[in-house]
């Protein structure tokens, strides 16, 4: 079972990182920001690539995790997590009939990258979220097994097979907390910097396309969760939220083109480090 929300910090400083596939490369960009004008957490929450993100982060509070992490978003798209032809995950899909890629390059790419294996060797706290099938809820994890927590935050449907633990089976995060603020609150955080990947900042609009509709019946979910969270905050609590100087629209994206991460991480490394000499 999840464990419920035990203050992890006394009023001290939380990065939450939400989901959002390729975009998640501005993620990096806002962290190198924070770290160069001295901001360090004490409390790392992520959701889907945030998690994969932020499991690295809280691993090594320091520029040194930025560095480790620009490696990983090179490698994200050179060691083929998401590669495959149109014929070789049409097999996928024929074999599984629930999913296009294995998950065994993203496993692999988190092994050579995370610095420890498990919860208890992280250096601050970090809770990331998956959802549960079986309980239709979200399931945080906490301790245990640091890169099957992870992959189970990262299981895309349809993309990425469910993760099994303990008997239970779970798949992205981003289907019950996609930018995971209100648990931030809950483990007693008193400043909160959000990173995010620059949907929220875009306007949305009627879908005009078929694959269009999903994509904004999903941005309509998470928006609201976000939305509900910060006006349920406390008065004692201060949240910033990065820009990400994203200017790219919800759903315009490949899921499997990452070779515009470069780009989208130092566009928010500059977008973020303005925003925050107007604060800090």
């Amino acid at each position: 079972m999840s464990s419920p929300p035990v203050p992890a910090t006394d009023s001290g400083t939380a990065f939450v990182l939400g989901g959002g596939g390729v975009l998640g490369a501005a993620e990096v960009g806002m962290l190198r920001a924070l770290f160069e004008r001295g901001v360090r957490p004490d409390l790392v929450v992520g959701t889907s690539v945030g998690a994969i993100n932020g499991a690295l982060v809280a691993a090594d509070p320091t520029p040194v995790a930025v560095e480790r992490l620009r490696e990983v978003w090179q490698e994200l798209g050179s060691r083929g997590v998401f590669a495959g032809s149109v014929l070789a995950r049409a097999r996928t899909l024929a074999r599984t009939r629930t999913h296009l890629h294995p998950r065994e390059p993203l496993r692999e790419l988190l092994a050579d990258h995370l610095p420890v294996r498990s919860f208890a060797e992280l250096q601050v706290p970090f809770q990331c979220v998956a959802a549960s099938i079986e309980r239709a809820a979200e399931h945080w994890f906490t301790e245990g097994s640091l890169i099957d927590a992870v992959l189970a935050s990262s299981a895309v449907p349809g993309l990425l097979p469910p993760v099994e633990i303990d008997g239970e089976h779970y798949l992205d995060g981003g289907l019950v907390h996609s930018i995971p603020v209100g648990r931030a609150v809950a483990l007693g955080a008193g400043t909160i910097y959000v990173l995010h990947v620059g949907r929220i900042d875009r306007p949305l609009r009627p879908p005009t396309r078929p694959w269009e509709v999903g994509v904004v019946a999903f941005e309509i979910a998470r928006r609201h969760r976000l939305a509900a969270d910060l006006a349920a905050l406390p008065a004692d609590v201060t949240v910033h939220v990065l820009p990400s100087g994203n200017l790219v629209g919800a759903g315009s994206l490949r899921y499997r083109d990452f070779s515009g991460a470069a780009e989208r991480i130092d566009r928010a490394y500059d977008a973020a480090r303005s925003y925050l000499d107007g604060v800090i």
